[in-house]
């Protein structure tokens, strides 16, 4: 998960700080969910699978399917 969160961001050209923003948390603490040094909470998936137009299970690595599911 760690590595398509940060692949998300950085295809939308994104920093982490607009990230953390959107999530309400410190630039910091966001960079160690991306290094998989902290377990992200899931309201946190959660909002950046709405944000990305992607699926909780794409971000959590359990398809390959990005595309949200109908």
């Amino acid at each position: 998960m760690n590595s398509r969160i940060r692949d998300l961001r950085e295809d939308h050209d994104l920093t982490q700080q607009k990230i953390a923003e959107l999530l309400h948390c410190d630039q910091s603490l966001y960079s160690k969910y991306e290094r998989g040094e902290r377990m992200i909470p899931l309201d946190f998936i959660v909002t950046l699978a709405r944000f990305y137009g992607t699926s909780v299970d794409y971000l959590l690595g359990l398809t390959d399917v990005p595309k949200p599911y109908r």
